[in-house]
């Protein structure tokens, strides 16, 4: 049975078609199991070319434009390139501007490089219509995405360990001459108070002794 899969987002719609092996769902998702494909088409709003292929160029679209995109959010770019050379996907930054260069280059070699500018809007509705494939248990559930972490050869170059001290050294240097000023400061006297002559002091008088104890009757 032919499936077909469409992710559609206002700038991007990303169509997977193929056949189903008749494989019994989860009963979650009453939808047939999408396990063969047999074509991939993606296409841009505004952009007369798309890409059509098969599953080399659905691995090689989702797992380039991911790791981009990653790059991109990082704020840390690097070289991105397919795993495989069939149907072959490349993208890099338009030197100057906001824009991205997605380049095809078809498993045919009698075809010519498909190139397509993006923007940054039409970019990430690619990616969010990767990310919904991806999260779809029911179309190609054995094609994983696996992003590796980032070579330390592209990573920006760790702070050296005596620059990360300067401020903690400044903080303790700040502290001793803090505390070598206050060493000479002279405590200051401490008086007592003086008696208030204002108020009057006042007597106790002694109480009689009871008549009664002195004279008996």
């Amino acid at each position: 049975m032919n499936v077909q899969r469409q992710y559609n987002l206002p700038n991007c719609t990303l169509v997977l078609e193929g056949l189903t092996n008749n494989t019994p769902t989860d009963g979650s998702d009453p939808r047939p199991i999408l396990s063969i494909l047999v074509n991939t088409e993606c296409r841009f709003l505004g952009i007369s070319q798309k890409l059509q292929g098969g599953s080399s160029l659905l691995e090689n679209l989702v797992k380039t434009v991911s790791e981009y995109a990653q790059g991109y959010l990082s704020g840390i770019p690097h070289p991105v390139q397919s795993p495989s050379d069939e149907d072959k996907i490349n993208l890099e930054r338009v030197p100057g501007k906001n824009l991205h260069r997605l380049t095809w280059h078809p498993s045919s070699q009698t075809d010519n490089p498909v190139e397509m500018t993006l923007t940054t809007v039409q970019l990430f509705d690619l990616v969010e219509a990767i990310d919904q494939f991806v999260a779809d248990s029911v179309t190609l559930p054995n094609l994983t995405l696996q992003l590796k972490p980032l070579s330390r050869r592209y990573r920006p170059p760790d702070e050296p360990l005596a620059q990360r001290a300067v401020p903690a050294t400044l903080g303790i240097a700040s502290l001793v001459v803090m505390a070598f000023a206050l060493f000479f400061i002279p405590s200051p006297e401490v008086r007592e108070p003086e008696p208030d002559l204002s108020v009057p002091s006042t007597e106790t008088t002694p109480l009689e002794e009871n008549s009664s104890e002195s004279s008996p009757q």
